[in-house]
């Protein structure tokens, strides 16, 4: 089969909503279909958002038999046979029109752009043959804004086997984007108040040079070197594989996440468990708290709480990672079944 995978993505900037797509491809082939991506730049400004719409209308693609759209506004496609795997919208004229993450005006014109974006959406995505979303959390949304039913797809990670479970140390792990939304800030103000030798290490990169900043003045103005390791950089994916083979728990803490993470699934991968809070979205479609991880009040004292527990009861830590493991069984989260689906 000729399949084309289509989505956006922000320059410069390497996540999850790449790699969706780059495994989905390689699985894809290794099946033995024919598989294009068709990527285009995508920016939240307003006024750009109409100029991206048209040119993802304007693309023909009648060679492909399939295509697949993931992240906005590649569902503005017309195809034949179009499935969505609909990972997120362009939030800030949905669920975060009211928050501070919008930085434009809440005013006449602003409105009628994002009712005209939602709109159109729905049109768009209407008229796809098979709607999946990678949560339960994108989903109510789609139902919420779009009045759209769609199924539960969970993303799987390229070659799982490279994660394993060799032991637990001191060191709570959170790998991801340093950004304000996924809120190291708040855990490193909760090893303000932590009491076991319990630590913490932060890696990754950021695009916003303050927010990094923030966190190396936090760690300094509170003394927290002794606890509190920020390297400040993509680590291999070796190196990443190594830390959660030996880390006590992972932390993935981001506020309202359209899914579960890369992260959650790479620490379930490795037996450890899920440190996040009650307000992170998709995470705790997948953490329970208490039995394959922790789920808990987004303060600094409730994470610290958390993290003493983690590190005082090793035997229930390692008890959470092996339920971890098997939660990924429980819930089918298997490239064997993205492909069933999505090529049904």
């Amino acid at each position: 089969m000729k399949i084309v995978l289509c989505s956006t993505y922000v320059p410069f900037v390497k996540g999850g909503a790449r790699q969706i797509v780059e495994w989905l491809e390689a699985m894809l082939r290794a099946d033995g279909h024919l598989v294009e991506i068709v990527y285009l730049p995508e920016s939240d400004d307003p006024a750009t958002l109409y100029r991206q719409m048209m040119a993802f209308r304007w693309i023909d693609l009648d060679d492909a038999d399939l295509v697949i759209c993931f992240r906005p506004q590649a569902h503005m496609i017309r195809h034949r046979n179009k499935v969505l795997w609909f990972i997120h919208h362009v939030r800030i004229f949905y669920d975060l029109w009211d928050t501070d993450y919008r930085g434009f005006p809440d005013d006449a014109r602003h409105r009628a752009t994002r009712d005209l974006i939602r709109a159109t959406d729905t049109t768009a995505i209407d008229a796809a043959r098979r709607v999946f979303t990678n949560s339960g959390v994108v989903g109510e949304r789609l139902r919420r804004f779009n009045g759209i039913d769609s199924e539960v797809l969970y993303p799987p990670i390229f070659r799982p086997e490279r994660f394993s479970c060799s032991g637990f140390d001191d060191e709570v792990l959170y790998v991801a984007r340093v950004e304000h939304h996924k809120r190291q800030h708040l855990l490193v103000e909760a090893f303000r108040h932590t009491t076991t030798p319990v630590r913490l290490r932060l890696a990754g990169s950021s695009s916003n040079e303050a927010y990094t900043t923030l966190l190396r003045s936090m760690i300094a103005d509170w003394n927290l070197h002794d606890k509190v390791t920020f390297d400040d950089c993509w680590i291999s994916e070796d190196e990443k594989a190594a830390l959660m083979s030996t880390c006590l728990a992972v932390a993935y803490l981001p506020m309202d996440e359209d899914s579960y993470g890369y992260p959650t699934l790479e620490a379930a991968h490795s037996s450890k468990p899920v440190l996040t809070t009650t307000d992170s979205g998709g995470v705790p479609e997948f953490v329970i708290d208490g039995v394959n991880g922790r789920v808990v009040d987004p303060t600094p004292e409730a994470l610290a709480c958390a993290l003493d527990e983690l590190h005082r009861d090793r035997h229930r830590t390692a008890t959470m990672g092996v339920a971890a493991l098997a939660r990924i069984d429980d819930l089918g989260i298997t490239w064997a079944n993205v492909l069933e689906k999505l090529l049904a």
